[in-house]
């Protein structure tokens, strides 16, 4: 679809008020076209001529205002009207295609059963996909569905299902919502339903998946219940869409979407092995998340793409809020500080960095790019300290009055900020323009003198990083940890303290203070900045790291010590040390997890020659005694297996679990962790073709076929790698999934020879790939198969070249502006 610009919507906005749609599909009919009979009905200026998105394969009739329109009238996927009434009806009838690409009408066939399964994702700017449409956040009106499909099947929309005879389906008319939110599903989905205050609750997955889904039903009811008795304890409208569906549905592009009466998730987040605490507590975020977003997103929506943060920044801050107020998962913000706003502070200091809240964004292709760190975790946290500025009440009073002045319509930054300030009597326009209108972070550093053994002078040096000069206010924790008797680390004082939007401020309360082993800025994870720590403190890390109690403490001290090594401040050497230190005896798996990861990742692309082998054997030895010491069958004895089986290379133990040998008691050699072994294998060499064909054929399953194509692509021959690059590069017909699974195996550290002369073809071929895959697809699939593991100054002078072309596709431009930054990074490192 081509992009819409802000100024071509807005102009639209002015000409245009859309009351309802109706659309009729027909996805009887084999092959890869379905039918789509639309009825547009809609109120313009008089004699105005305007552009719905529209890109069938065949319009069979079009009519406004019964008389026909020449289908000449579509060109570049839009159909352009003239000679508009005041009340208008369009009625178009159309062949349409299937998607493979996740957007639009997304069509998959389960290789377990044979089954076809369909959802709909019009996100952005693919309406006109499924059937013309004004395609702009600010044009809501009603929808109304009407399916015919196969009898066997079922289908779902946002609205309420009216009447079923045989594959005839019809739903009422929903509320006023955005095109992005209009969904459906369809095909042998297999269903749970319930009910709760009222409201009616479903649950949907494949056939394939359903005693899997049934096995996470009451789980995934409870925390649904849980959230939306929290949330209407919160807001004052009740939840506004009638009922509360959640699908989970194959090679979805996002975690989950927030389409108002029927959220849509990846449909891995239905587990058919065993999984960690961290991955569950995952899953009830994401509910949480979704359902923030039905007040945030769906009850009011942004009126353009520029005030993104008010569907994404609110719903990050809100899931993670509810879902440790309200359900089991009460670690939520320790997850957040170590592994959500990691994300965030990578994305804000890369060459694409923007504002949580930009002035501008020009168009749909631009929006897109900023779904990111940014909006989701960055705005997050600056929206958790703003709560903690302004007082809960007052929050939450200016949330409430928000809802009420814009329910079921549109509104923007400016609309929230009124609301927040006339409750809580605080004037935000400052805090808006530092925190929201401005880009980048900034780092707090602790500075320590002493006298004897008590602090003379403790100050919080804040600097902005180079090309930029904001200083902004800070609220922070400062927590002062002390070894006692007996070798634990507590919290001997925590103070909280205002920093102005200053270089430097003196701490005045530890003047004469007893010096303390361990002085942590930022803990409780007030703020949104970068931390380092004094140089006595981090000195005392790998000492204190393992006898501190607190979790959400650890997290910050974890992250910032992972932060200093992307920085070049400390060597991956020195971290490899501390992991070997600390985490085997770290007790939150998601610690666990997001240590292993990043310092993998740190290792594979800053450790140079013969230092690699080594690292990677210490994080090794740290998973293996991580493994030792895990109870029996829980969640940090899986990510300690996990961890182990990414950096050893024992090959032979690796068999030996495919056996059955010397598995860890409690340890359970599932399907996932089979194939996750089989991947290992494929990197060392260890494991060929026959051998992941052998596995797949003994998991017909949509994972299977996923996980057998990441390990066809990270085998280490010559004829595997050209086969898996022609797929990701030329094969238009490979999905979404797969091609992004096949581009994720491709490039391995160890295989540096095999994939001589692939990152050259990386510059040269993937423009091509972004003509054949479009918009998340084609951004999930760049990055993926980014040379990353190739680090040298040729491949920065080869992606500078590539930049510099002016017809590069944006989304490329984005994906390789960030990972050649990245590169910088690493080469620094390296010295």
């Amino acid at each position: 679809m081509p992009t819409l610009t802000r100024a071509e919507a807005a102009e639209r906005a002015s000409l245009v008020d859309v009351e309802t749609y109706h659309v009729d599909l027909d996805v009887t009919a084999d092959g890869d076209t379905f039918r789509s009979r639309a009825v547009v009905r809609f109120r313009a200026r008089p004699g105005a001529a305007t552009f719905l998105e529209f890109e069938p394969v065949e319009a069979s009739s079009i009519s406004l205002n019964g008389a026909p329109v020449d289908p000449s009238a579509i060109r570049d996927g839009r159909l352009h009207l003239d000679g508009l009434a005041g009340s208008n009806e369009l009625v178009v009838d159309a062949l349409m295609r299937y998607s493979i690409d996740g957007e639009g009408l997304h069509r998959y066939i389960d290789p377990a059963d044979g089954n076809v399964y369909l959802y709909q994702h019009l996100f952005i700017n693919n309406g006109g996909r499924v059937l013309p449409c004004f395609d702009q956040p600010d044009l809501k009106a009603s929808w109304q569905v009407s399916v015919t499909a196969p009898a066997e099947w079922t289908v779902a929309t946002n609205g309420v299902l009216v009447s079923r005879d045989g594959g005839r389906w019809e739903f009422a008319p929903t509320k006023r919502i955005s095109t992005y939110l209009a969904s459906l599903i369809a095909g042998k989905y297999h269903v749970r339903t319930d009910e709760h205050d009222g409201i009616p609750l479903a649950l949907y997955a494949r056939a394939a998946l359903a005693e899997h889904l049934d096995a996470e039903a009451a789980e995934i009811f409870e925390i649904t219940k849980q959230c939306l008795d929290r949330f209407h304890e919160m807001f004052e409208i009740r939840y506004p869409f009638g009922h509360y569906q959640q699908a989970f549905a194959p090679e979805f592009n996002f975690g989950a979407m927030e389409y108002p009466g029927l959220v849509v998730f990846r449909d891995e987040m239905i587990p058919r092995s065993v999984v960690t605490e961290s991955e569950r507590e995952h899953r009830a975020n994401v509910i949480a998340h979704e359902m923030a977003h039905q007040w945030f997103g769906d009850l009011v929506t942004m009126a353009w793409w520029d005030d993104l943060w008010l569907n994404e920044s609110f719903a990050e801050y809100l899931g993670t809020r509810v879902a440790s107020e309200a359900t089991r998962y009460s670690g939520t913000w320790t997850t957040f500080a170590m592994h959500r706003k990691a994300w965030g502070l990578r994305a804000d200091q890369r060459p694409s960095t923007h504002p949580v809240a930009p002035d501008e964004v020009t168009d749909t292709d631009a929006a897109l790019l900023n779904f990111d760190g940014i909006s989701y975790a960055k705005g997050a946290a600056v929206l958790k300290q703003l709560v903690a500025w302004l007082g809960d009440e007052a929050f939450l009073a200016g949330l409430n009055a928000h809802f009420a002045a814009h329910a079921y319509g549109n509104a923007t930054l400016a609309d929230l900020l009124g609301s927040l300030s006339k409750a809580s009597g605080r004037d935000l326009s400052g805090w808006a323009d530092v925190w929201l209108r401005r880009a980048q972070v900034n780092t707090l550093r602790a500075e320590v003198r002493r006298d004897g053994a008590n602090y003379a002078e403790v100050a919080v040096v804040q600097t902005a990083p180079a090309g930029f000069s904001t200083l902004r206010p800070h609220r922070v924790g400062i927590g002062l940890f002390d070894q006692v008797a007996g070798g634990a680390v507590v919290r001997r004082r925590l103070i909280e303290v205002e920093l102005e939007a200053s270089g430097r401020t003196v701490i005045a309360e530890l003047a004469g203070e007893p010096a303390a082993d361990l002085l942590l800025l930022n803990d409780g994870d007030l703020t949104y900045a970068k931390i380092r720590l004094d140089e006595e403190s981090a000195a005392a890390v790998p000492l204190l790291l393992p006898l501190l109690d607190d979790s959400l403490a650890r997290a910050v001290i974890w992250a910032a010590v992972l932060d200093a090594v992307v920085d070049g401040e400390r060597p991956v050497a020195e971290l490899v040390t501390l992991v070997l230190a600390a985490l085997p005896t770290e007790t939150e798996v998601v610690i666990i997890e997001d240590v292993l990861r990043a310092t993998r990742g740190l290792v594979d692309r800053y450790a140079t020659g013969q230092t690699r082998p080594a690292a990677l054997e210490l994080l090794a030895q740290a998973a293996d005694r991580l493994l030792r010491v895990s109870p029996a069958g829980g969640s940090n004895q899986l990510a300690a297996a996990r961890g182990l089986i990414g950096a050893t290379t024992e090959a032979a133990l690796l068999r030996g679990w495919l056996n059955g040998e010397n598995v860890p008691e409690g340890l359970v050699v599932d399907a996932d962790l089979r194939w996750l072994i089989q991947y290992r294998l494929a990197v060392l060499g260890a494991a060929d073709a026959a051998a992941i064909d052998a596995e797949l054929a003994a998991d017909r399953s949509a994972s299977g076929e996923q996980w057998a194509a990441r390990c066809r692509a990270a085998l280490p021959d010559a004829a595997a790698k050209e086969a898996a690059w022609t797929a990701v590069v030329a094969d238009g017909s490979l999905s979404n999934r797969l091609a992004e699974l096949t581009a994720a195996g491709f490039w391995q550290p160890e295989q540096l020879d095999v994939l001589s002369g692939y990152a050259e073809r990386y510059f040269a071929e993937m423009p091509e790939m972004v003509r054949i895959r479009k918009g998340m697809s084609a951004e999930k699939t760049a990055m993926a198969a980014y040379p990353d593991v190739a680090v040298s100054e040729r491949t920065r002078e080869l992606a500078a070249a590539l930049l510099a072309r002016a017809d590069l596709n944006p989304i490329l431009r984005r994906v390789v502006q960030d990972a050649d930054d990245d590169m910088r990074r690493a080469l620094a490192a390296r010295g």
